[in-house]
């Protein structure tokens, strides 16, 4: 079965709407990857500064060829000034799963 990372990101409040602006202008930069099944950008609603960045794969294999290849790329790429934007974030951690069972609504 799919594997899910979920990038667990602190940040802080007054730039929220820099990491939101950042993930919209690079909407697409994941859907074409081999592998990848679904995205989710979630901002907290209530006490915590954590933002969860969802992601799923058909596999391993299929994450890490995406992290070797069109993240790295990204996230290597400089802004104006060829000078690379300070991090939104203030902190990272990657969690990892495995999707054991799951569920969808029932046609009527």
């Amino acid at each position: 079965m799919s594997v899910v990372k979920i990038n667990v990101l602190t940040v802080p409040a007054e730039q929220r709407e820099t990491l939101e602006k950042r993930f919209a202008s690079r909407a697409h930069a994941v859907e074409n990857s081999d592998g990848f099944e679904w995205f989710e950008l979630l901002r907290p609603v209530e006490g915590t500064d954590t933002y969860l960045v969802y992601t799923r794969w058909r596999d391993e294999e299929s994450f890490q060829a995406w992290m070797e290849g069109p993240m790295k790329s990204a996230h290597q790429g400089g802004g104006e000034g060829g000078e690379r934007p300070k991090p939104a974030a203030s902190g990272s951690t990657l969690w990892s799963f495995e999707v054991v069972q799951q569920a969808g609504p029932k046609e009527a």
